[in-house]
């Protein structure tokens, strides 16, 4: 099977339901019974592979990775309570005290606080680049680097790396290349294709299904030798190519309490079905508007790298099959006029989550930003006339015609 939602809709349970149900049952149980104590000590062993407590693994969520395992090729699958679990899980277990990795400048505003602030505080040093500049990227590299972290399109900036030299410039130094996907989900992106060893995600975001729960995923594509990581190189003395879930799994997934429970994952898996509809639906109301706001007097500049006039329009292509994801910006003269064409709209929401089915408007630079200093925002290309619009799957001439009204 080639198409995605059909792939996505046949994807078999691990094992088969008593009552032939054709949607995964949510597994709401905290514990799970062993046929003996024999049973359950082998488990305990590592050598019985079962469920035993859902803060480990869980049926439910199984199936979501399961399916995310299936339509990415990926090699293994985790799925957290959240797409900054999956980054900050991933960053403890690949690093320790003393190491460093390599970070793209423009990331996500809570993402640059947790390497700032929390993973700082215990010893691991974050070196801000602009991963446009691969030979700025290496310049950086020294014998305590375990990765080059980055995303596949930058929030809100929409900029675009190119993600087969940044891979080059990984496996030359044997390091990781780690990826955020959140804006590009797999129907439109693989991440294996492009040599990346981990991929992150929120699933609060597309995956989702229309904003109904927090969730979060870890990739492994399999492309990684974790006996060259020294924080995972005995865990792959003893599980080989898992090394890197493993450690996870056993560790700061479990120890943590970072598991997805199995009622998030059961909206995960409706709303994976559903994916592929959705994105395009997205994708061609973002052409549309792109097309009215490039015409608009009022409007001073608008970026979406799905536009052929973007600087990153020939990376979309060749790396997202020209749909990169959903989020568009858009300028006007001043932030008083941002508000008050914000505060006009009556079917695009004042609203700070991403891919929902709604179609959701915010001011980046005096909200989600404004903790960063006047500076530091325009450093990072967070203006005060810019908003940033997530595009729902409302029909476009009502999103049109929403924006005309408000820009009078």
């Amino acid at each position: 099977m080639k198409n995605f939602t059909t792939r996505s809709l046949n994807v078999p349970f691990p094992k088969r339901d008593p009552h032939n149900a054709l949607a995964m049952p949510v597994y709401e149980s905290v514990a799970f019974e062993f046929n003996s104590s024999e049973d359950i000590a082998a488990n305990f062993r590592g050598e019985l592979p079962a469920h035993v407590y859902s803060r480990t693994t869980n049926p439910t969520v199984e199936y979501f990775e399961a399916k995310i395992k299936a339509l990415t090729g990926a090699h293994q699958v985790l799925a957290t309570t959240s797409g900054m679990a999956a980054i900050s899980t991933t960053m403890l277990a690949i690093c320790k005290q003393g190491d460093n990795i390599i970070s793209g400048k423009n990331l996500f505003g809570h993402t640059i606080a947790l390497f700032e602030q929390s993973l700082s505080a215990y010893g691991l040093e974050t070196r801000f680049v602009d991963t446009n500049y691969p030979e700025q990227v290496e310049a950086l590299i020294d014998e305590n680097t375990r990765a080059i972290y980055f995303e596949t399109v930058t929030n809100p900036q929409l900029e675009i790396s190119d993600i087969a030299r940044l891979s080059e410039l990984a496996n030359k130094y044997n390091i990781l290349l780690i990826v955020d996907s959140t804006i590009t989900p797999p129907v439109i992106f693989n991440s294996k294709s492009l040599g990346v060893h981990i991929e992150v995600m929120s699933t609060t975001k597309f995956i989702s299904g229309g904003a109904t729960s927090f969730g979060g995923l870890v990739i492994d594509n399999g492309l990684y030798d974790w006996k060259k990581n020294p924080n995972c190189s005995e865990f792959a003395q003893k599980f080989g190519n898992d090394a890197f879930i493993a450690r996870l799994r056993k560790n700061y997934y479990r120890n943590m309490g970072t598991p997805m429970t199995a009622h998030t994952a059961n909206y995960m898996i409706a709303g994976l079905d559903i994916l592929e509809l959705r994105v395009e639906r997205c994708y061609q109301n973002c052409m549309k508007l792109g097309e009215f706001f490039e015409s608009h007097p009022n409007v001073t500049r608008v970026d979406y790298p799905g536009l052929k006039n973007s600087p990153y329009y020939e990376l979309a292509v060749k790396q997202f099959s020209g749909i990169p994801g959903s989020v568009m910006t858009f300028d006007l003269s001043s932030q008083e006029e941002c508000f008050q064409f914000m505060n006009r709209l009556n079917v695009i929401r004042r609203a700070t989550n991403l891919n929902d089915n709604k179609s959701l408007i915010i001011h980046p630079y005096s909200t989600i930003y404004t903790e960063f200093t006047e500076d530091e925002r325009l450093k990072m290309g967070i203006r005060p006339t810019m908003m940033r619009l997530s595009v729902g799957i409302e029909g476009a001439e009502d999103l049109i015609e929403d924006i005309e009204q408000a820009l009078t």
